[in-house]
């Protein structure tokens, strides 16, 4: 990323979301309450996982892992928008963009292949239960996890370096509230055209592959829910998916959104919104998700304060 010779631009202007300072006040406000019950919310997920012992299973470990990627997709784009909405100074150096872009591919797709191994993970549970921790072992979590951080930072890397190699001399002025792909490639004076497909291409093949093991797990997991006898257990099993099911859709659902469409459809606007939600208010519901619909993650966090109280007493 250091080859300055193709480009004359050394610093981005990040456009922001709106020129009111009206606006940008109330927003800077908001998105800050976000950010902090973000980080609280899923460190405070990650500290009951660890801290409960009846939580240290395979589920809860690929739960702790969304929590940390949460905690570092909402860092990667917050603190930066919220000094761009709070000061005048909305530059970004070349290097920091990439950086910044970099980060956020690589977490944005490990999340896909991360919320692909949970739902692999509740279809052995439900679908093969008497063999799941055979199935499920540390070693094969441990490798799921790895494999999602190599996918992702493999198509960053590749997405960075293509990027990087292009000639910036349109503007240095991106319509945008952090350093996506779409709106910088749109500065670039090199054709960009073969790079779009192949981000595409890719993106949407990351995207569909993940997606096919949500669906096809998830389809084993109706029919084996479907021939449960019992009310009580047909309802345990649909809320402990149900859960998994609303976080891939709202993820899902805005990403394909905002990526996978044609280039006329695209709109600033909308796409704006679309990228305010998927990368700080999903970061934020996912442990709300997680935990309200989740009576093992509640009877944690209600021992975990009952031990804190008693502590307290004692003391």
């Amino acid at each position: 990323m250091g080859n300055r010779n193709n480009t004359d631009i050394t610093e981005f202007i990040l456009l922001g979301l709106t020129d009111s300072e009206v606006i940008c006040q109330v927003l800077f406000m908001l998105f800050l309450l976000i950010y902090l019950i973000t980080l609280l919310g899923n460190a405070g997920m990650i500290m009951i996982i660890y801290l409960y012992l009846q939580l240290h299973t395979p589920m809860y470990y690929f739960l702790s892992n969304l929590s940390f990627l949460d905690i570092c997709y909402s860092t990667v784009i917050t603190p930066k928008t919220l000094e761009n909405l709070l000061t005048s100074n909305k530059y970004i150096s070349f290097m920091s963009c990439f950086t910044q872009m970099y980060f956020f591919v690589l977490l944005c797709v490990t999340e896909f292949f991360l919320l692909s191994s949970m739902a692999y993970d509740r279809y052995v549970a439900i679908c093969n239960p008497l063999n799941y921790q055979v199935v499920m072992s540390a070693r094969l979590c441990h490798a799921l996890i790895i494999g999602s951080y190599v996918i992702g930072s493999t198509e960053s890397l590749v997405n960075v370096l293509c990027m990087n190699s292009f000639h910036y001399c349109k503007s240095n002025v991106i319509y945008h509230f952090f350093c996506d792909v779409p709106p910088i490639l749109a500065l670039s004076c090199t054709d960009t055209q073969d790079l779009e497909i192949m981000i595409l291409v890719i993106a949407g093949l990351n995207e569909l592959l993940s997606l096919i093991t949500i669906s096809v797990s998830y389809m084993s997991i109706l029919s084996t829910i479907l021939k449960i006898n019992s009310t009580s257990g047909k309802h345990k099993a649909f809320s402990t998916c149900g859960s998994h099911l609303l976080g891939v859709s709202i993820f899902y659902g805005t990403t394909i959104f905002t990526y996978l469409k044609p280039k006329k459809s695209y709109s600033l606007g909308r796409n704006q919104v679309a990228s305010v939600f998927y990368t700080m208010v999903i970061p934020m519901l996912n442990p709300l998700i997680y935990s309200i619909r989740n009576k093992e993650v509640k009877n944690a966090l209600i021992r975990v304060m009952q031990k804190r109280e008693g502590s307290r007493k004692l003391k």
